[in-house]
């Protein structure tokens, strides 16, 4: 059985911790900022959670899975 490559792409954006969860960045952070509030300014910085089924398509992609 040959190696799984890992999609480069896919790894520049999405990071497995060590229980599973799949983190990712949050998309329109570094554009227009004066047009948002303070508080979603902040909140764009922090990494989020994604779940369900596009989580284990991106777990494949990377090969954890």
């Amino acid at each position: 059985m040959p190696k799984v490559k890992t999609r480069k792409s896919v790894s520049k954006r999405f990071k497995v911790t060590k229980t599973g969860k799949v983190m990712h960045g949050h998309q329109y952070g570094s554009h227009k900022k004066l047009h948002k509030s303070k508080r979603r300014q902040r909140r764009q910085k922090e990494p989020a959670v994604m779940t369900g089924a596009f989580a284990k398509k991106i777990k494949l992609m990377l090969g954890v899975a």
